[in-house]
């Protein structure tokens, strides 16, 4: 009988297969007793050799995952110029103004906020401040938060498995092209994603010695999750925390007062700030961007919650979700994370994942309540399914860049499955699981291949035919001497990452601006492939799916030229990230205005991008800016995004990021004008802010501006002059 260890007991037991658990490291030499009187290594090298019992290679190879992750994440980094436009203009604001910096308002002089509670705009926004403005001083920070997801995955990882196991998560996730788009992009994702990686990291080391602290942690990560994107954060709250309620190593009330002591970290990390919203005077702070009545709590369980999953999101554009399993964002059902347009970005390894949970809860069946092992599996793959099931089903608006919540959970399922049915190969039932995993791995990654033909045609044949072998080989393993063993290992591994590694690559050598971006190349049936589905909204709405897109049609205020591709270009049009399409003033990183591409030329913005400014309407609003609260106002936040980011001078967004807020109501625009607060007001154009009907707010505010004021064209776009009224008027 084998003697088998659990970190959580100092007592050797005889176990049946399938309850392994880690054993606690041995003493070392390397690591002497506190009251040894022996002096402790040096940090830097204790930093570089990690654990005494891990092997020579372990912390080398850990500190070069890092590293290489930094350096693929950082490559190319600028070439998305301004990328979101929407949040970039608040993270200027930010860096501005301490007030907008709190409420993450879009402009420095605190007219509206963004759809969304202001964390994820705090780290840039102090990059900025250290740094000034620049598309890699906005984007370092989501590089970072990618570094740090990578690192807390191979930690969690690594502690109850192996260094290896740990490295093969790290690289999965690193690998994801979805979290390589997301962690150089300024949307709230990347912060979602890290947070939740950590809250999981901290739960399972809850598991470990039953210690409240644990507890406390994963709700403060989950309450500062809910202030990066709103109640996105607590969709894995069921799993995690009936997880710990069974299987923590504590009795039952204690499991109770835990829960309830995490609650109320979750509570005040997450609610303090939204008290002081709700608690001051709406008169002196900004309008609540995404709400109808000014009200954050609206904005959260409305268009932000409830509306998300029934597709009933007041304010929005095109809201309104489909009966029938499809709605207005795409169809709805159990394999929609399988689509062309979706697939390519995260479910290259779901499969894999899905299979290798079920393997391991098998292999653990048998182990004791509360086993660690078991407990790992259930936190990071209840998270995986409960999410996966929502993002299947939810029919609010729903972009592609979401999954990147996933590839937090799908990492370490790998990692952590792999390392275990490794152990047990020498049971048929776990090398033919390994065998499956990787069988399905292979096909569906010929599958996702296949989808886009003139991508690398040969990469295809080459997972497949890896994978295959691979798995053939795996059924045998046990079998086999140690290097064919590695070899078939190491073959496996390499089919499996070739496919999401070549995204990746593609992913970063490319720009990405504008509110929807995706990874990797175009595919038939997705964006920007043949046959591209419908167009999708902004970062909490927008964008008018469905539509004829050849033509524009059904876009108020002039349609969107031409079909858009997944990287927010229009096909037809130059398509090089941050060209100028229409002689528009370079931006950072080669970037024409913040984004180019969707926005068109002379300034007229669109929904899902901004516009291109150019040298004569900069200098037009950049005269006699200081003398004005607002240099300029404009229908959209993107349309007044790209001018203010042009300018560093605050441009009121009309409307908010669809143009549907009432805010400011005309009177209160009225007001501001005859106060002298604002200088211009820049008209839409073609495929400017949506503006909503015509007895809308920002159409009467339109309309009343165009009746009454002076007005002057510059490339194409016209500027009123609000000081100068019409001499009949």
């Amino acid at each position: 009988m084998t003697i088998h260890y659990d970190r959580t007991t100092t007592q050797g037991r005889g176990t049946n297969p399938g309850t392994w658990e880690r054993p606690p490291a041995p003493p070392s030499a390397a690591t002497p007793a506190p009251d040894s009187g022996e002096p402790k290594q040096p940090f830097v090298r204790r930093l570089w050799r990690g654990r005494p019992e891990d092997p020579r290679w372990a912390r080398p190879a850990f500190l070069g995952l890092l590293l290489a992750t930094l350096l693929l994440y950082l490559y190319n980094l600028s070439a998305s110029g301004y990328a979101n436009s929407f949040y970039s203009a608040a993270v200027q604001a930010g860096s501005q103004s301490w007030k907008a910096f709190f409420f993450g308002s879009l402009d420095a002089a605190n007219a509206i906020t963004v759809d969304k509670p202001p964390a994820s705009l705090w780290p840039m926004a102090l990059s900025l401040r250290l740094f000034g403005l620049s598309s890699f001083a906005i984007l370092l920070p989501e590089v970072l938060m990618g570094v740090g997801t990578v690192a807390v995955v191979h930690a969690a990882v690594r502690r109850r498995f192996s260094p290896a196991a740990g490295l093969i998560a790290g690289a999965v996730l690193a690998l994801t092209p979805v979290a390589a788009l997301m962690f150089r992009f300024n949307n709230p994702d990347a912060m979602l994603a890290l947070l939740m990686a950590v809250a999981c990291y901290f739960v399972i080391r809850g598991l470990e010695d039953g210690r409240t602290k644990w507890l406390v942690w994963a709700g403060v990560a989950i309450g500062f999750a809910f202030l990066a994107k709103t109640l996105q954060a607590f969709l894995i709250l069921p799993p995690l925390a009936i997880v710990y309620a069974v299987c923590a190593p504590v009795s039952v009330k204690k499991r109770i007062g835990q829960l309830a002591a995490g609650l109320v970290a979750i509570v005040v990390s997450g609610g303090w700030w939204v008290a002081i919203v709700e608690l001051w005077p709406a008169s002196s702070r900004p309008y609540i961007g995404g709400s109808q009545n000014n009200s954050f709590l609206e904005l959260t369980f409305g268009y932000n919650g409830l509306g998300r999953l029934n597709g009933e999101e007041t304010g929005s554009v095109g809201g309104g979700g489909g009966g029938n399993g499809g709605g207005n964002w795409g169809e709805t059902g159990w394999d929609r994370l399988f689509s062309s347009s979706i697939g390519g970005q995260i479910s290259w390894l779901i499969p894999a994942a899905l299979i290798l949970l079920v393997a391991a809860l098998v292999a653990t069946r048998k182990a004791r309540r509360t086993s660690v092992t078991r407990g790992s599996f259930l936190v990071w793959g209840g998270a995986l399914i409960t999410t996966m099931l929502v993002f299947s089903y939810m029919q609010g608006i729903f972009h592609e860049y979401y999954t990147v919540a996933l590839a937090p959970y799908i990492a370490p399922l790998i990692g952590m499955g792999a390392a275990l049915l490794w152990e047990k190969r020498d049971k048929m039932w776990a090398s033919l699981s390994l065998a499956g995993a990787m069988t399905a791995t292979a096909v569906w990654g010929y599958v996702l291949l296949n989808r886009s033909t003139d991508y690398l045609p040969w990469l295809k044949w080459v997972v497949l035919v890896g994978g295959l072998a691979s798995a053939l080989g795996l059924i045998f393993a046990s079998r086999l001497g140690r290097q064919l063993a590695m070899a078939v290992v190491g073959l496996g591994l390499a089919a499996a990452l070739a496919g999401p590694a070549a995204y990746t690559l593609t992913t970063v050598n490319e720009g990405h601006t504008g509110s929807i971006v995706t990874a990797g190349p175009a595919v038939a049936g997705g964006r920007g492939g043949p046959g591209g589905g419908g167009m999708g909204g902004g970062p909490g709405g927008g964008g008018m799916p469905g539509q004829n897109q050849q033509n524009g049609n059904g876009f108020p205020g002039g349609g969107m030229p031409g079909r858009q591709n997944g990287n927010g270009n229009t096909q037809g049009q130059n398509q090089g990230q941050g060209q100028n399409q229409q002689g528009g003033q370079g931006g950072p990183g080669g970037q024409t205005g913040d984004g180019g591409g969707m926005g068109g030329g002379g300034g007229m913005g669109g929904l899902l991008n901004g516009a291109s400014v150019s040298d004569e309407a900069k200098a037009l609003l950049e005269k006699n800016a200081g003398h004005y609260t607002w240099a300029a106002a404009a229908i959209g936040a993107q349309n007044a995004a790209s001018y203010q980011l042009s300018t560093g001078d605050p441009v009121m967004a009309i409307g908010g990021f669809n143009g549907t807020d009432p805010s400011p109501t005309p009177a209160e625009f009225k007001e501001y004008v005859e106060d002298g607060k604002i200088h211009y007001f820049i008209a839409s154009g073609s495929g400017g802010g949506m503006g909503g009907s015509s007895n809308g707010t920002s159409s009467q505010i339109s309309s009343w501006v165009q009746e009454n004021f002076e007005s002057v064209t510059v490339d194409g776009t016209t500027f009123y002059d609000l000081t100068q009224p019409k001499s009949d008027s």
